[in-house]
């Protein structure tokens, strides 16, 4: 029978995506998992009411919940697994986890900025103070930990201007003093970068974007090095109150099976698409971790196994109204916040930088495009036909 009795860390990441969860003995039969839309779970037994191991209540997870995180333990490893509600409660619930007033956390300054807005209102409400530190900054990093840091959190490539980290110089320095490492893993879906190999204590990752795959979920998830951690992740994620919905679960878990090959496919065409871009006169910069004119292109060669459908592209022009004109032309692109999905997305995102460690000094417009399913021909004509309005 597929799955059974199989150690899943001996075999190749496509076919732990296909077996990983499942378990056909408990769901009768079935491939998928069973969806419990459940609040309240009966307790025959009065001694398993309270200060019991054993569940109860719905809140916690039921078949399909804990056969996702079964399923994402298996492709990025880790020991334990929280999911929440979105990819931003993923992140939240990792900075709560370790954070403490009075305490100081280490940020990096292209952090995402839902996670930048959090450290600077809830966390600096509750007595924690945010550092900002350049994304660069490798290992020195260790002339800014001190006693009072209780966390350094990593985005690895920044989601708008795509800096990446040197994740093992930070992690070794943070690990000398006893802080743990946290990781937004999002960009590389837990397939081209492990967080954990490099001395990663947690990884957080936004799950509405390649492993649900299909804009129709909200979902994310906060994996742990160690048991410890996970213990501490989930300590935090009851007192919170947190859950994550059954029927969610059930489409992100859905959309792992064919998270690789998706992801295959949009890396390729993404690749494509940038090399055009980087031949167009009307392109500055085409900024890509994969390309070899990226400046911390050797550090993804080093950690990286792949890259995702996700770069950015800064274009000559500063004029705003002609980038709108490009940008509301466009056929196959639509402009949205997200990314990762089927569907091919374009946003200006000059407006969403923030920076207060170094400064971003690259002039022209800023574009972030995600690259989706469509051919790279079609999305390269549609690029061609818009750029017509910066002539």
């Amino acid at each position: 029978m597929a799955g059974k009795n199989l150690d899943l860390s001996k075999l190749n990441v496509e076919t732990r995506l296909a077996l990983a969860g499942r378990d056909t003995e408990r769901f009768e039969g079935a491939v998928n998992p069973a969806i419990h839309r459940a609040t309240t779970l009966v307790i025959p037994d009065t001694d398993d009411l309270y200060d019991t191991p054993k569940k109860t209540y719905a809140l916690e997870g039921m078949a399909v919940q804990n056969a996702l995180k079964d399923a994402l333990l298996a492709v990025e490893g880790g020991a334990a697994c929280a999911l929440a509600p979105s990819g931003l409660a993923a992140c939240t619930l990792a900075l709560l986890a370790v954070a403490r007033a009075g305490g100081e956390l280490i940020v990096s300054d292209s952090v995402y900025g839902p996670t930048r807005r959090f450290c600077n209102t809830v966390l600096h409400r509750l007595g924690v103070r945010t550092h900002y530190v350049d994304p660069r900054i490798g290992a020195d990093i260790a002339g800014l930990i001190n006693q009072d840091t209780c966390g350094v959190f990593l985005e690895t490539p920044g989601s708008i201007t795509f800096e990446l980290q040197d994740v093992p110089a930070i992690a070794a320095a943070a690990k000398a003093r006893g802080v743990p490492v946290i990781v937004d893993n999002t960009w590389s879906a837990g397939l081209y970068f492990k967080p954990f190999a490099h001395g990663v204590d947690m990884s957080v990752q936004a799950l509405t974007k390649y492993q649900a795959g299909h804009a129709d979920a909200f979902m994310g998830a906060v994996l742990s090095a160690d048991a410890a951690m996970g213990a501490r992740v989930q300590a935090t994620y009851k007192q919170l109150g947190l859950g994550a919905s059954p029927d969610d679960a059930y489409l992100v878990l859905r959309g792992m099976r064919s998270l690789s090959v998706r992801l295959e496919r949009q890396a390729a065409s993404a690749l494509k698409v940038a090399a055009w871009l980087e031949t167009r006169p009307e392109v500055a910069a085409v900024i890509h971790p994969a390309l070899p004119s990226h400046p911390d292109h050797a550090l993804w060669k080093r950690d990286f196994t792949g890259a995702a459908g996700v770069f950015g592209v800064r274009l000559h022009t500063t004029d705003a109204g002609r980038v709108k004109a490009v940008l509301e032309s466009l056929k196959l692109f639509s402009m949205g916040f997200s990314w990762g999905g089927y569907e091919s997305l374009i946003i200006p995102t000059n407006d969403n930088i923030t920076r207060t460690a170094t400064h971003w000094a690259e002039s022209g417009s800023l574009l972030r495009l995600s690259i989706g399913l469509e051919h790279p021909d079609d999305l390269i004509a549609d690029l061609d036909a818009g750029f017509a309005h910066l002539a």
